[in-house]
């Protein structure tokens, strides 16, 4: 089984540690339940399952019938609030948390750097920009951002991107994009910090619309009537239309400037919740 650290998802957790010890023993919910100081003999099963939840008081129980101490009973606990968090704020917290934690004690949570990564809109602009400024400082390539930022900003993002292996720099100063690739991917807490970067990336194609000359960019609309099946073909077309521009913007390998397609599509209606039965 692997350890709690490796966790994102308390549920899936005790899942794993009933079937080891199920493995291995004739341990039963029941006996689980009991240890952990439930009446019901089938809570964790059901919590497990996702049909019922835990209290961030039964959390530090729960912990203790599978034997975590210290640290690891701290980072359940905090799977535990950020399935129970209900805003966005509260997630980004106890995720952060959960971070903190597999840091200090030398452990990698995979959507870690995934989170990290979308948290930012300075990620993945400065992992961009910095292969196509050859030899640049970080307060050059700070002024460069738009908006403008500190070199302190640059130099924190910089560390992060060589760190999660999405940048390599050489012994001259230069950096290159790595073949690895960050995608939201089928995660629990990621999609968090990507609604994040949407609303940053958002705010700034509005100061776009009076800050950018309009020959230096482009922004266009459609209102439609559709149907959900036309919803459906079309979010396809839109998968098919971004792979063709990526086809286009790395059929070159020179970078003369680092642009953000936003591709937004939502409805302007609530009819669908009035339709009769």
């Amino acid at each position: 089984m692997k350890d709690v650290l490796e966790y994102t998802n308390y549920r899936q957790y005790i899942a794993d540690y009933y079937a080891e010890k199920k493995a291995k023993s004739a341990f039963t919910w029941q006996e689980f339940t009991r240890a952990a100081g439930f009446s019901s003999p089938v809570h964790l099963k059901y919590a497990s399952e996702g049909r019922l939840n835990l209290s961030d008081a039964a959390a530090k129980r729960v912990a203790q019938a599978m034997h975590l101490v210290d640290f690891e009973q701290d980072y359940f606990c905090e799977m535990v609030k950020l399935d129970n968090a209900k805003t966005d704020a509260e997630k980004k917290a106890a995720f952060n948390k959960m971070i903190a934690i597999a840091d200090a004690h030398k452990a990698k949570i995979l959507e870690g750097d995934s989170f990290r990564y979308f948290e930012s809109w300075k990620n993945p602009v400065l992992r961009e920009l910095a292969p196509s400024m050859p030899g640049a400082k970080p307060l050059a390539l700070a002024r460069a951002c738009r908006p403008e930022i500190t070199a302190a900003e640059v130099t924190e993002s910089l560390n992060f991107l060589i760190k999660a292996d999405l940048l390599k720099k050489d012994k001259d100063g230069n950096y290159a994009r790595t073949e690895t690739g960050i995608t939201t991917g089928p995660m629990d807490v990621t999609p968090v910090a990507v609604r994040s970067m949407h609303r940053q990336m958002g705010e700034f194609a509005l100061e776009a619309i009076e800050g950018v000359p309009q020959n230096e960019r482009h922004f266009s609309g459609l209102t439609l009537g559709i149907t959900r099946e036309a919803y459906a073909e079309i979010v396809q077309k839109i998968a098919e239309f971004r792979k063709e521009i990526i086809a286009i913007a790395t059929r070159n390998t020179e970078t003369e400037e680092v642009y953000r397609l936003n591709v937004q599509f939502f409805p302007m209606t609530n009819k669908s919740i009035n339709k009769k039965g």
